[in-house]
């Protein structure tokens, strides 16, 4: 029997904060944040379109098991709108499939926005990652197909009119949750504003709980490939990742010992103790010496682990 073959690269873990930059896709920037800091595995937390640039979180090594807490978490994007033409794919890359030469005012465009805050209904754009039937949407518009994509529940939880620059454009900042699609709400504020209107920039601020600060551009990240020694840089990549742990800050948090921290990696529950730990949740996350070691449930006067961490 041939041996299992070991996982290349390095088993390097933690959060990279990227500042995605435009005309580079979601899956091309993880394939380059993997081969930059030679990991074994790689993954990100929520696509962003290659015409959007902001915040793309992605995981390295074990933190890829927290991705989905990301994933849930609200998402901040600024946007600016430009009236008078709706698209096939709601932003600059579709073709014009309607035109106006109507234009709004800001007192339309405000009004406007009390109808969109809160959970509202939402049709996904035709060129989306849905499946339909097994296929996704995109790959079925590519095709020439025109497709009924069932509406969903999304939440809006602040939307904001920033500026309007001139009459054909108006800057918009959204807070949002979990499958909102701000080019499905720039087609629809040209709809019920009666001009048409698509996406013609798109950049995400925020995405809970890594705020705009913690981003890094890409440049500064390939820059580092000018440094000879494969030690130092690697280490310079390393300093620019975030612990793992704090993907999970909004769950409540139990600190273990050494020997409890060793009881949970083997799959055991531990006895949680004192005046100020939790009493009964969910999901919860355990660590020892600041360090990640499972997330878990609380119960009974016990922490269980559901994942452990090495």
């Amino acid at each position: 029997m041939s041996k299992p073959r070991k996982p290349k690269g390095r088993p390097v873990s933690g959060w990279l904060i990227l500042d995605k930059p435009v005309d580079f896709g979601s899956t091309e920037a993880v394939s380059k944040i993997k081969w930059l800091f030679n990991a074994q595995k790689c993954g990100h937390a929520g696509t962003l379109d290659p015409l959007a640039s902001g915040m793309l979180p992605i995981a390295l090594g074990d933190a890829t098991k927290t991705v989905p807490y990301v994933m849930d978490g609200r998402k901040v994007y600024e946007f600016t709108v430009t009236w008078g033409e709706e698209r096939s794919t709601d932003d600059l890359e579709g073709a014009v499939t309607e035109s106006s030469d109507s234009r709004p005012t800001q007192e339309q465009i405000r009004a406007l926005l009390p109808a969109y805050t809160g959970t509202i209904s939402q049709v996904p754009p035709q060129f989306s990652a849905i499946k339909i039937a097994g296929e996704r949407a995109y790959d079925l518009a590519r095709d020439g197909e025109t497709v009924e994509i069932p509406s969903r529940e999304v939440d809006i939880h602040r939307l904001t009119l920033l500026a309007c620059p001139d009459a054909n454009t108006a800057h918009f900042e959204v807070e949002c949750g979990k499958g909102t699609y701000v080019r499905a709400l720039a087609r629809d504020f040209g709809r019920d504003l009666g001009c048409f209107g698509h996406i013609s920039g798109l950049r995400r601020t925020f995405v809970a709980p890594f705020a705009e600060d913690r981003m890094v551009p890409l440049a500064d990240l390939t820059a580092l490939e000018n440094i000879e020694d494969r030690d130092q840089r690697l280490a310079a990549l390393d300093a620019y990742l975030i612990d793992t742990a704090e993907a999970l800050s909004n769950l409540p948090h139990l600190a273990v010992t050494d020997d409890q921290a060793h009881r949970l990696r083997m799959g055991n529950p531990v006895i949680v103790r004192g005046r100020d730990a939790p009493l009964a949740e969910p999901e919860a996350y355990a660590t020892a010496r600041g360090r990640l070691v499972a997330i878990g449930e609380i119960g009974q006067g016990e922490f269980r682990p559901k994942r452990v961490f090495g």
